[in-house]
C-alpha cells in the first residue's frame, strides 16, 4: 500500500502542477506568447527568458503554460465527449443484450479494429485541423474503449439480486439502469477515464507534430514540438522542454491512475 500511495502523491503532485499551470495563464505569462522579437530570437535559457525563446523570439515558457491549457482543454473534452457517449452505448448494449448487443458491438469491434490514432486521422480529413476537429475525432476513437468496458461491466451485473428485485418492484428498465446499474460501473469508468485522458494529450501532441492539430500560432505542445525540430542542433531546448512537459504530465496521469484502480478495485484491496 505505501508504494501505491506513493504512486498516487507524486501523481496528484505532477497533475496539481499542471492545473496550476494551466489556471495561472488564463491571467498571467512572463510574456505575450504570440509576440515575435528578432532581436531576442533563439536565446538560451536563462537570465529574462528562464526557458529561452523560439525562433520567432516568443517566450517558450509563456507558450509552454498556454500549451499546458489547451492540453487540458482538449484532454478533458475528448474524455467527456468519449465517456458519455460509450456509457450510453454500453449501457444498452449490455442491457438489451441479444440482436441490439449483436449489432453494436458489430459496429464498436469495427471500429476498434482501427488504431485510434489512425481513425481520428481519418476523421480529421474530413472535419479539418482544427481544435474541437481534434475533439470530436479522438472522442469518436476512444468511445468504442469505454463501450467495451461498460458492457462488461453491465452483463457482470445485470443478473444480480438487486438488480431482478428492482424489476419485481416494478421499476422501469431506465430506472433499473440509471439508479442500479449505472452507480456501481463508475469504478472502471472512472479509472478508464484517467487513462483516456493521458491517450488524448498524447494523441493531440501527436497529431499536432505531424500538422494535423491545433494550427500555429496557438501553442501547444505537440506543434511546439514539431517546430524545434529544424533547430535540436543549435537550440535543444524548443524540443526538449515541450517533450518533458509531455512526458511528465502522461508519468502523472499513469501514476494518479494505477492508485485509483488499486483503491476503487475491491481485489486490489485483498477483499474476496
Amino acid at each position: 500500500m505505501k508504494k501505491l500511495t506513493f504512486n498516487g502523491l507524486i501523481g496528484g503532485i505532477l497533475i496539481s502542477v499542471l492545473l496550476v499551470t494551466a489556471l495561472l495563464s488564463l491571467v498571467w505569462t512572463p510574456f505575450d506568447p504570440m509576440k515575435l522579437s528578432f532581436t531576442a530570437r533563439l536565446a538560451a535559457p536563462g537570465g529574462e527568458h528562464l526557458l529561452g525563446t523560439d525562433e520567432f523570439g516568443r517566450d517558450v515558457l509563456s507558450r509552454l503554460m498556454v500549451g499546458a491549457r489547451a492540453a487540458i482543454w482538449i484532454g478533458t473534452l475528448t474524455v467527456a465527449f468519449a465517456t458519455i457517449c460509450g456509457t450510453i452505448i454500453g449501457l444498452i448494449s449490455g442491457y438489451a443484450r441479444g440482436w441490439i448487443d449483436g449489432v453494436i458491438m458489430a459496429i464498436n469491434n469495427a471500429l476498434m479494429a482501427f488504431p485510434g490514432i489512425l481513425l481520428a486521422l481519418g476523421l480529421l480529413a474530413v472535419f479539418g485541423a482544427n481544435q474541437y476537429g481534434i475533439i470530436f475525432a479522438l472522442g469518436i476513437a476512444y468511445t468504442p474503449s469505454m463501450a467495451r468496458v461498460v458492457r462488461g461491466a453491465v452483463l457482470s451485473l445485470r443478473e444480480r439480486e438487486f438488480i431482478e428485485a428492482s424489476k419485481v418492484m416494478g421499476n422501469s428498465e431506465l430506472f433499473t439502469m440509471l439508479r442500479h446499474i449505472l452507480p456501481n460501473c463508475l469504478a472502471p469508468i472512472t479509472v478508464l477515464a484517467t487513462s483516456m485522458f493521458g491517450w488524448a494529450i498524447l494523441s493531440e501532441s501527436a497529431l499536432s507534430f505531424l500538422g494535423l492539430g491545433v494550427p500555429p500560432p496557438a501553442p501547444t505542445w505537440g506543434n511546439m514540438l514539431a517546430a524545434g525540430r529544424p533547430f535540436f542542433e543549435q537550440a535543444v531546448w524548443l524540443g526538449l522542454f515541450p517533450g518533458l512537459c509531455i512526458a511528465l504530465t502522461l508519468l502523472g496521469i499513469n501514476l494518479l491512475g494505477d492508485a485509483l484502480r488499486d483503491k476503487l478495485d475491491p481485489r486490489m484491496r485483498g477483499l474476496k
